[in-house]
């Protein structure tokens, strides 16, 4: 889980919820991914940053699309 802004030091993590063996939510905490994807003027967020919450972005897509 990549950590896109650093609030107060925690590591980032991801819950999940599953029922009958699916994720049915993904919570994520102390990471910001959403930040990651905006426009790369309004956080400020290196490239490198953004990077690895957009392929993090990607890695979800694919999982919902292929389980």
């Amino acid at each position: 889980m990549p950590k896109i802004h650093e609030h107060d030091g925690k590591r980032p993590q991801a819950f999940g919820i599953f029922v009958e063996n699916r994720l049915v939510l993904l919570y994520t905490f102390e990471c910001d991914l959403g930040d990651g994807w905006e426009d790369a003027e309004v956080n400020n967020d290196p490239l490198e940053i953004r990077q690895k919450a957009l392929k993090m972005g990607a890695n979800i897509l694919n999982y919902i699309f292929n389980n």
